[in-house]
């Protein structure tokens, strides 16, 4: 896990990689470069697999091309075997030198063989072409822009403004190539599939979701790290949790919220109950400030409302984890895109759900991911998401939404799998966003006026402006899916004043604010 830099072209500016370079510090704590004419290349590492050989960037034997790499390819030693038994002869350089010497022998299709959360670029030494590479869900970013003759690549946006150019992202489940002088041309090798057989019986439907789940945070906790959980106390937290306590026992829960919010009380009794050691982050609202605001928008880089003030909770959370001294987390993100976890997909019809959910799972790469990755990295702590494995995923798309959403209850479906394992103050809590049961929404809310003028004033709206929540657009057209992609746009100054008031009043209005679950 790292952050990854490049330049590869036409007299590439030194002053200006070095300065992505020191940007991208938070992502790792080694600085990794090579410098060759028409070629600069570094990286940010944060060393977790072969800690001390996995050296970026990573050259092939014969010099021919360079490998900066970001995330983890957890079918390597399956991709190992394969190699070894064509008689590729292997350095030990971990998951690194398996990548790159996959690509030697599969080419570009290598993609369709890697399981993992990636984002790489390899290059072409002598001629500077240059392959790059996401995963399926678009875990890890990556961005690039073309001022000039030279093509600049980075981890985050804020490693690429002060070139001045418009920026791009590399989409989720996207590879291809740049040739100098050239503008990546990019294509998909996965998507979510939309069409496959409907899985209609609960009952294996659940099974099956079961073992995909497991398998997925198996691979994800192979590591002699302590891991840690992002634990809410909701039900992708607690399962997450309940996995890794089984199979990594070196493992510690973190939670963030207000002195008696719904996720203390959640997460203090489940891990009460499983002896997980447990790290509390308790902020009173009246910690939050402005300026925390506006370090979520410097940091995580966001363009929806409604992810910036999560992000101002996540920021301080992974602060807390680093400081624990806590280099791999795992997080339940994902589960609510992928099993109908809100309101919107049962107050449709069936089929305009589906749509729905590929709509809201291609987007994850610039909300829910996005906050993860930027909040974890800029706090060096690496975020692994077994909920979006690309098998659960597309497992989850041939579940119908009458298994996702029965009897008046979200994620039905994933509670069944689960009903043997999961305590029932937990099976039955119901689904709350993470800054509402946080306890801490409403404080961050405040400064919602301000994050379009923080977003630009970093220059981020060279890759896109501040929008207004999907989900709000989408309620705002009816339910419309083509109208509300069509209307995402800027809040008016009218919904800030209103939205300014709403906040004021909440926040002044001295109430009872939370219901705790019963401990009997």
């Amino acid at each position: 896990m790292c952050g990854i830099a490049l330049a590869v072209g036409t007299d590439p500016d030194a002053a200006g990689f070095q300065r992505m370079i020191s940007t991208l510090a938070p992502r790792g704590e080694i600085d990794e470069v090579r410098c060759e004419p028409g070629l600069l290349a570094g990286t940010r590492r944060l060393p977790i697999v072969a800690r001390h050989q996995a050296v970026q960037p990573w050259p092939s034997p014969d010099g021919r091309w360079l490998l900066c790499f970001n995330g983890e390819i957890y079918n390597a030693p399956e991709l190992r075997a394969e190699l070894t038994a064509r008689g590729v002869t292997l350095r030990g350089g971990g998951d690194t030198e398996i990548l790159l010497e996959a690509f030697r022998v599969w080419g570009q299709e290598v993609v369709r063989r890697l399981r993992g959360e990636y984002a790489f670029a390899i290059v072409e030494r002598a001629t500077g072409l240059c392959y790059l590479a996401r995963d399926p869900l678009g875990v890890k970013p990556l961005y690039w822009t073309r001022p000039g003759r030279c093509l600049y690549l980075a981890s985050e946006v804020k490693a690429l403004t002060h070139l001045g150019t418009r920026i791009r992202e590399v989409p989720p489940g996207n590879h291809g190539w740049a040739v100098r002088d050239s503008d990546p041309v990019l294509s998909a090798y996965w998507s979510p599939p939309a069409d496959e057989t409907a899985l209609d019986d609960p009952d294996l439907a659940a099974k099956m979701i079961r073992f995909a789940l497991e398998d997925s945070i198996r691979v994800r906790v192979d590591t002699d790290l302590t891991v840690g959980v992002i634990l809410s106390g909701g039900l992708d937290s607690a399962l997450t949790l309940l996995h890794v306590r089984q199979m990594h026992p070196d493992c510690v829960a973190f939670t963030v919220g207000a002195p008696g919010s719904e996720d203390l009380a959640y997460s203090r009794r489940l891990t009460s109950d499983l002896g997980v050691p447990h790290e509390v982050i308790e902020l009173r609202p009246r910690d939050l400030r402005l300026s925390d605001a506006r370090e979520a928008v410097r940091t995580c880089e966001l363009t929806e409302y409604g992810d910036i003030i999560n992000a101002a909770v996540s920021v301080p959370l992974f602060r807390r984890v680093r400081e624990r001294g806590v280099k791999v987390v795992l997080t339940g993100d994902g589960s609510d895109e992928l099993f109908g976890g809100y309101d919107m997909y049962h107050q449709i019809d069936p089929e305009d759900a589906q749509r729905l959910f590929l709509h809201k799972i291609r987007n994850l790469c610039r909300t829910e991911l996005q906050r993860v990755d930027r909040a974890s990295m800029g706090s060096t702590v690496e975020a692994r998401v077994p909920f979006l494995d690309p098998a659960l995923v597309s497992l989850a798309m041939r579940i119908p939404v009458t298994l996702k959403w029965r009897d008046g209850q979200e994620k039905w479906i994933l509670r069944r799998a689960f009903a043997d394992l999961l305590p029932d103050y937990i099976r039955m809590r119901p689904k709350n966003p993470m800054s509402h049961s946080s306890g801490l929404h409403e404080r961050v809310r405040l400064y919602k006026p301000w994050f379009a003028r923080a977003h630009r004033s970093h220059g981020y709206d060279l890759l896109g402006p501040v929008r207004r929540d999907f989900s709000a657009t989408l309620a705002r057209c009816d339910l419309d899916l083509d109208r509300a992609v069509r209307e995402q746009s800027a809040c008016t100054v009218a919904e800030h004043v209103r939205d300014l008031l709403g906040a004021l009043r909440r926040n002044l209005i001295r109430r009872p604010l939370f219901r705790l679950w019963p401990q009997s």
